[in-house]
């Protein structure tokens, strides 16, 4: 089961003995698991009932006494082994008997970044008990947020504020719902969040700072871009955020180089990939900066250091983004630099 699906439906009456929470979402787990709580332990939730493990450490003749004995404040006891892919692997025999028959006073909730179906726990597991944790496509995000602004904040978000949030604070489902939550608030008593609510509240201050750093890149001024990139991590900057006004101006300087392409006069191009007037000027000396070759590659590249971002690189959040500074700043070369638009 999809795990939004999940948090959409009404709460069962009756908890199942085992719940397989996969995948790499942790904002879902976190709220799949808030609602499993509520569900085993009822209410009144005052966690005398609840334990936790974690994968690595977790001894299975520990977690399954737990999940046999008699909660003394709660109608069951809750059993969480976190991140147990290798507490999964290392015990899959035991775990193959407790999942057959499986104990009537305690409920095992297991936190898994993979769980093929082929195997005979995925087998014995049923589809309702396994809760895929994963984030929407990128191009769903979007309308996930009008959806749970509404659903969990009882505030309409505008489908072009939406798109403007994941914008500029990227994909990450926690920090989307914190931003919805501090709009919210600001909204106050107006009927619906704005995409001027999320510019002035979310985008304001990035956006600026991003500016600064486009502007240095334009310059070719690449140790200046670096220095303040630099100085925006060390003042705590989440790098997922800082992709996502990355991405906002780097895919308009990609759809506008396609246009350009296409024998669509610069400027027009600009104003079609929704640069705004007051940066027109500063856009086009990106643009030429990087040549036609690399706007074509700006897709790759902000994929590649999202894909970093979220593990598939040795490197440091703080090392993708100089690579990507470095890249884009560098020598121009290709018609556009040489000013034939």
């Amino acid at each position: 089961m999809d795990s939004i699906a999940f948090l959409d439906r009404k709460a069962e009456k009756q908890p199942r003995p085992v719940y397989v929470l996969a995948g790499d979402e942790r904002f879902l787990k976190r709220r799949v698991l808030a609602v499993l709580r509520t569900l085993v332990l009822g209410p009144e939730d005052d966690a005398f009932g609840l334990s936790t493990h974690a994968g690595d450490k977790a001894n299975y003749s520990t977690v399954s006494t737990e999940l046999v004995s008699a909660a003394f404040f709660s109608p069951r006891r809750l059993v969480v082994v976190e991140d147990a892919d290798p507490f999964v692997t290392r015990e899959r025999a035991k775990l193959e008997k407790y999942f057959a028959a499986p104990s009537t006073t305690g409920v095992l909730v297991l936190d898994v970044q993979t769980w093929p179906g082929n195997t005979r726990l995925a087998k014995l597991t049923p589809d309702e008990a396994t809760i895929v944790c994963k984030a929407p496509a990128a191009a769903r995000l979007p309308e996930w947020c009008v959806q749970w602004c509404a659903a969990c904040y009882g505030k309409p978000l505008a489908a072009a504020a939406a798109r403007l949030l994941v914008d500029l604070v990227g994909g990450e489902m926690g920090l989307l719902d914190q931003e919805m939550a501090k709009l919210a608030a600001y909204a106050g008593d107006a009927k619906r969040i704005d995409a001027a609510d999320v510019d002035a509240l979310v985008g304001a201050s990035r956006a600026e700072n991003t500016w600064k750093i486009f502007d240095l890149i334009g310059d070719g001024k690449t140790g200046e871009a670096l220095t303040l990139l630099d100085r925006l991590f060390e003042q705590g900057e989440d790098p997922f955020r800082l992709l996502g006004a990355f991405s906002m101006q780097l895919r308009r300087l990609a759809q506008a180089g396609r246009r350009v392409v296409q024998g669509v006069p610069l400027p027009v191009a600009l104003e079609e990939a929704g640069v705004l007037p007051f940066a027109r000027a500063s856009a086009e000396k990106q643009m030429r900066r990087l040549g036609r070759r690399r706007l074509g590659q700006l897709y790759d590249w902000l994929l590649q250091t999202d894909l970093g971002l979220k593990g598939l690189s040795p490197l440091p959040p703080r090392t993708l983004f100089e690579r990507l500074v470095v890249e884009l700043a560098r020598t121009p070369v290709g018609p556009l630099a040489a000013g034939k638009p």
